[in-house]
């Protein structure tokens, strides 16, 4: 059992040491990915769709692709840090966007979960998918962007 426990706490502490903040997102939206291909699955029998190898594939690759999206979250985050040092500022979140993104993509993940689960015919508490919709919704309004003139010239 100590064994089972050192080596649970070597991976967990280089996890840490290599992503930081970012590794209970990434590690909660593992786990989402898995379980939302398990339930697509076995989801796809209700919806009398059929199981093939290209669709598996198709929803692999976009899955993979989520992680190219946290991949730019980080590098814009490495951006920002590296412009707010050269400013002469301190910036204590260094992976913010890469955060932001991962739980974004964990929220959409657990809505593509509950649709499967509905699909399977598991009965669905009626606050958990406008709970988790609110936390996307919420995701993405924290950081709104400008992207007009018109819109930063009200702010003025």
């Amino acid at each position: 059992m100590d064994k089972i426990k050192l080596f649970l706490t070597g991976i967990f502490g280089a996890l840490f040491s290599l992503f930081g903040l970012l590794t209970v997102p990434l590690l909660l939206l593992l786990t989402a990915n898995i379980v939302d291909y398990i339930t697509g699955l076995i989801a796809a029998n209700n919806r009398n769709e059929k199981i093939s190898s290209y669709k598996s594939f198709k929803g692999i690759a976009k899955k993979i692709c989520m992680y190219l999206l946290i991949i730019v979250g980080f590098m814009i985050d490495v951006m920002v840090t590296y412009g707010i040092e050269h400013l002469g500022l301190q910036f204590d979140f260094p992976t913010i966007f890469a955060c932001i993104i991962t739980l974004w993509l964990v929220c959409n993940e657990i809505i593509s979960i509950l649709e499967n689960l509905i699909d399977i015919g598991v009965a669905m508490p009626s606050f958990l998918m406008p709970l988790v919709e609110k936390m996307k919704h919420m995701t993405e309004t924290k950081i709104e962007i400008n992207t007009t003139e018109e819109e930063n010239k009200k702010e003025d």
